[in-house]
């Protein structure tokens, strides 16, 4: 597996929600529901209890580069075993169609 010091979306993970300063607690912790890793690709499944959102984050375990988004948890699973098909469908759900203008005479 890979270092979460070195993985944005895994330190979230594992955080304790400590201050490094002064040792009081932030937030509740996130917590990782799932995980794997599917060739280059590291999948997580996180939830963040402070906001009650479930979250799927998928990184490139070489460059670091990937995606975070939200997902509703009668989907989670899903989303998870199948990641791009699942962005890419939340992708299009959020680009607006624009109506043809249609401009007449008079």
């Amino acid at each position: 597996m890979t270092d979460r010091a070195a993985n944005p979306a895994r330190a979230l993970a594992k955080g304790d929600g400590l201050s490094l300063a002064t040792g009081e607690c932030l937030r509740p912790p996130s917590r990782e529901l799932a995980q794997r890793l599917s060739g280059k690709d590291e999948v997580l499944l996180l939830w963040h209890p402070e906001i009650d959102r479930v979250e799927l984050s998928v990184s490139d375990v070489t460059t670091g580069e990937g995606f975070h988004i939200a997902v509703e948890p009668g989907t989670a699973m899903d989303a998870f075993h199948h990641p791009y098909a699942y962005a890419a469908r939340r992708e299009s759900a959020y680009h607006p169609v624009r109506a043809e203008t249609t401009i007449a005479d008079g």
